[in-house]
């Protein structure tokens, strides 16, 4: 267990696609790693940018929570891309275009092996994140959630993952919808009281994990959703708004472009949210925010072992 601060610089964006799904990438200082499988002519350019400020050339991790992936968008990430590590759903995969996928995975991990490149994968399941070892309270380590079981609803099957690596931290809930999940994670003191950033989950639909009693007890700093400008079905939709409003969660959306999120000098504790105009990097607002763990780790270390206990989660 760390008990001291560490100077990581940290970036997190939520990338505006103009089409159906989501992408994100969290950056620690060392590592990027792209969250989703989705490539367009409009976040294409931005990715690239964003390595480019992060110093990589490679993604260290391709994170894709479900199999609602596009066959050509991973086609192309993974050439460009090259990830050194893949992670992808524990259920299986039942359309073609989901087997499709799959197959690319592992053809690429053997490409990549014949030309003398390791690239590991891991298929988050149940039996994976039975065999992590019990997460420390505090520190600098990504903890998995789910699924620690398989549910008929594939949504359900989503992995949950806290990003945790850089100074301030990011909830990827996936499509998870069930309020068994959600009472799950209520339960998790690490996950309760570290969540700086929660990435909505189902694109902020109305669902049963993102409850009144789950943005109470997890209270993230902001929340974020994934939607297009003109997508049919209006994410977020109004019920999550009000209830991000009555526990005064600030909510950040692509719908009219890019969301960035960066640690400020000396690089931490504090980070700055940054709106972004459409097809653009002209700035519409900002606000700066304190990571909820800098603070924890500000105490000594009987007192931290006081507050968390043993962790329910699992680490990565």
């Amino acid at each position: 267990m760390k008990s001291y601060l560490e100077k990581r610089i940290t970036r997190f964006r939520a990338y505006q696609l103009g089409n159906a799904g989501s992408s994100f990438s969290y950056f620690d200082g060392t590592t990027i790693t792209l969250i989703e499988a989705r490539l367009t002519d409009l976040n294409r350019p931005r990715i690239d940018k964003e390595m480019e400020i992060c110093g990589v050339s490679r993604i260290g991790c391709l994170h894709i929570t479900s199999w609602d992936t596009d066959l050509n968008d991973l086609k192309e990430i993974l050439k460009r891309y090259r990830p050194r590590h893949i992670e992808y759903p524990g259920y299986p995969p039942t359309s073609e275009t989901a087997k499709e996928c799959l197959a690319l995975i592992h053809g690429f991990q053997e490409l990549m092996g014949k030309a003398g490149v390791t690239v590991t994968i891991k298929r988050i399941d149940p039996q994976y994140i039975a065999s992590l070892n019990p997460a420390l309270a505090l520190g600098y380590q990504d903890v998995v959630y789910h699924p620690k079981y398989i549910s008929e609803k594939s949504n359900n099957n989503s992995t949950v993952k806290l990003f945790r690596t850089g100074i301030f931290n990011v909830a990827s809930l996936g499509d998870v919808e069930d309020l068994m999940i959600g009472a799950y994670l209520r339960r998790c003191r690490l996950f309760n009281s570290e969540v700086d950033i929660l990435i909505l989950a189902h694109h902020g639909s109305e669902n049963g994990l993102t409850t009144r009693k789950f943005l109470k007890t997890v209270k993230p700093t902001i929340a974020i959703c994934s939607s297009n400008y003109d997508n049919q079905y209006e994410h977020p939709s109004e019920e999550i708004r009000q209830l991000l409003d009555e526990q005064e969660i600030p909510l950040y959306t692509t719908k009219t472009g890019d969301v960035a999120v960066q640690s400020v000098a000396p690089h931490t504790y504090a980070y700055k949210v940054i709106n972004l105009r459409a097809d653009s990097t002209e700035i519409s607002s900002t606000a700066d925010f304190l990571s909820k763990k800098s603070k924890k780790l500000s105490f000594n270390l009987d007192t931290i072992k006081n507050l968390y206990g043993p962790s329910r989660s699992f680490q990565h």
